[in-house]
């Protein structure tokens, strides 16, 4: 009864900051603010941060945040990372960040300031190399199902090789929150990345497709993250058996063609820092480490 309640209060909740957040919406004519179906895309300048944090502020939320460390990028990134999310992701409201990573590495290290704290889920040494985004989403998918459901509001997904800039802050919150690839959000339609054979679960058709999507971020309720997982994780197991090995990211983009995201972040939530930022990207708030040096 209490999960039942808090859902719907959840539902209610994110009802009223999208009437928020047309209310005070600041048009932007120089990039796509408004998708088709009506989600709201998230740019510096089209919203206000006081406004959402009178509307937040008292409604005791608790935002979880995943990341995968594992191998080198573990020990190259995920102390900067989480430093970072430390001082960034959702100032001023309870966090939970989840750690996926080896079971020989150490606990993190990092100070987290009050209402913070670290969980670490082990991933066994020899199987994370394997494909480490179905082992990252198939402990994800567990954990949801045994814990984070009843801990969390809202929870997020990313990769050690990130780090925070600026304020990552409830202007991200949503149902199913997608974020627009830094690099093909500038590019025309019919060059996008989609998986393209038919026989794939994953299959985008050409004329078909709204955005390209980054696997690096996704967000939204641990049950709408839930039933991406199962999707996400029957559609590899279609694939394979008819010996078809799509990418997650091709993955993520047919689950968000059939399941509309209901916010979508800019390239500013994911920009690639070896790429100098266009007039459009006036306030990175996550720069993702070089993709070629990672």
């Amino acid at each position: 009864m209490l999960n039942f309640r808090r859902k719907v209060l959840l539902v209610v909740l994110l009802a009223l900051s999208f009437m928020l957040l047309k209310r005070y919406f600041r048009k932007r004519t120089d990039v796509i603010t408004m998708t088709d179906w009506l989600a709201p895309v998230i740019w510096e300048g089209t919203f206000s941060r006081e406004a959402l944090r009178k509307h937040y502020h008292t409604q005791n939320l608790t935002v979880g945040l995943a990341v995968l460390a594992v191998g080198r990028i573990a020990d190259k990134y995920l102390e900067m990372f989480l430093q970072s999310a430390n001082r960034h992701f959702m100032a001023g409201y309870r966090v939970i960040i989840y750690v996926m990573t080896e079971s020989h590495r150490m606990a993190p290290g990092t100070n987290v300031k009050a209402a913070r704290s670290f969980q670490v889920f082990t991933i066994p040494d020899d199987i994370w190399w394997h494909d480490p985004d179905i082992v990252r989403m198939k402990t994800l998918g567990k954990h949801i199902v045994e814990h984070i459901q009843h801990e969390v509001d809202f929870l997020f997904s990313m990769t050690a090789s990130q780090i925070f800039q600026n304020d990552f802050g409830v202007e991200a919150l949503g149902l199913r929150v997608a974020q627009l690839h830094a690099w093909w959000y500038f590019k025309d339609a019919k060059d996008f990345p989609y998986e393209r054979r038919p026989t794939s679960t994953a299959c985008i058709p050409f004329g078909q497709g709204d955005f390209y999507y980054d696997g690096a971020l996704v967000g939204g309720t641990p049950l709408e993250f839930l039933d991406l997982i199962d999707v996400y994780l029957n559609g590899v197991a279609n694939d394979f058996q008819k010996g078809l090995n799509s990418s997650y990211e091709s993955h993520l983009n047919k689950y968000f063609l059939l399941n509309k995201p209901t916010k979508l972040l800019s390239p500013e939530y994911n920009w690639d820092s070896s790429f100098f930022p266009p007039p459009q990207v006036q306030y990175i708030k996550v720069a993702q480490h070089s993709r070629r040096r990672v």
